[in-house]
This record gives C-alpha cells, structure tokens and sequence, in this order.
C-alpha cells in the first residue's frame, strides 16, 4: 500500500489564531520559507495532490518546483471546512447569535447547518469520499504528498470518531507544514464508498 502523507499549507495573509482564514487568502513570505524549510521531502513520494484553494495551491506548486514533483491532481474534496460567511474574518468573541446557536447545537444534531455553511456530517462525510480518493491516487501514481487545511486535516485523521472529529480538529490545531502519515488504520476506517460527488481535475488548474 502507498503511503500517504498529509501537510498542512504555510502561514497566510492576515493569519490570526482564532479567526476563519477567507478563502482567498495566498501564502505570506513567511509562510513560501516555511514551505521550503519543509523539505527534503520522506523517501518515496512521487506525486502530490492538493486543495484548490490558494494557499494551498501555492504551496503545493512551491514543493513541486522545488523538488520536480508533478501536481496530479487539483480536488475540493481536500479544501478546508466552509465556514459560514457570517463568521469570516470573526474571533470566538464576536461571533454571531446564529453561530453561537449552532455551535451549542452542533453535536446533537451534526447534520445541522448555518447558513452557508458545511454541517459537521457534510465535512466528515467529504473527509471519507477523501481517503478513498486519495487511497485510489496512490495507486495509481505512488506515494502521495497531500496539502490541505487544519480543520479538514485533522477530521481525515480522526474519521473513526464521526462527525464530532470536527471537535477533534478544532482543539489541536494542525501546524503550518507539518506532515503526517495517514495510517492504514485511518484509511481502513472508511468503509466501502460510493463514487465522490465532489468532483477534481487532473493538473494544476486555475488559481
């Protein structure tokens, strides 16, 4: 079985502990440094996959000019928890009612939503058609080199816990570039899959 190893983007504009990054927030100075100081990459891998959002992207295309690894594939399925908009740019203090409501009421019901945003089934449910995919990637291209997101990591890392993985995720954040391997136990812990409705695109695509 391929390995795959899972990393987390480099620090972005406007990074604020606490805070839901915007989606189109791109990678810092800081953050390209950390990307390079990253490296060498483990022994083996010889593709990477990542999340279409920016910061990801860059630092995905940042390893692969580095090191002379394709990017073979460009999938949302590995994109961040979407947050509801009402809270973008917002700290745990100025959280909205209507958050505030959800979060009180997330765990009971995790198929719930806020507005806009994924409900905690909807993100774990994206996290298991994800392991499948990436096991299939591996297969088909090698030993992978995932990028991703904290939130979306650390539910893909935690899927035998369910929808409370979220929880999981947002009390031990994921640290900017570090990788980690995603075991067999992990992967095993998917379950027969149907087809992922999210779809990807082979390539690097559009920023």
């Amino acid at each position: 079985m391929a390995d795959i190893w899972l990393m987390r983007h480099g620090a972005y504009e406007g990074h604020r502990p606490g805070y839901h990054a915007p989606h189109e927030a791109t990678l810092t100075q800081e953050g390209r440094d950390q990307v390079q100081r990253s490296l060498p990459l483990p022994n083996g891998i010889t593709a990477i996959v990542t999340s279409p959002i920016p910061r990801a992207r860059q630092a995905a295309t940042l390893v692969s000019h580095l090191t002379g690894l394709p990017i073979v594939a460009t999938s949302g399925l590995l994109a961040e928890w979407r947050a509801p908009s009402i809270v973008l740019g917002r700290s745990a203090e100025t959280y909205p009612p209507a958050y505030r409501a959800w979060r009180a009421r997330r765990l009971a019901n995790p198929s719930l939503r806020c507005e806009d945003g994924e409900s905690l089934t909807d993100l774990h449910t994206r996290a298991r058609h994800c392991a499948t995919f990436l096991h299939h990637t591996a297969q088909r291209h090698g030993p992978l080199l995932a990028v991703s997101h904290t939130l979306f990591l650390g539910v893909l890392t935690h899927l035998p816990e369910g929808p409370a993985a979220f929880v999981t995720a947002a009390k031990a954040p994921w640290p900017f570039t570090e990788r980690r391997l995603l075991t067999t136990h992990q992967r095993a812990a998917t379950g027969p899959q149907r087809p992922a409705p999210y779809s990807h695109s082979t390539g690097p695509g559009p920023t």
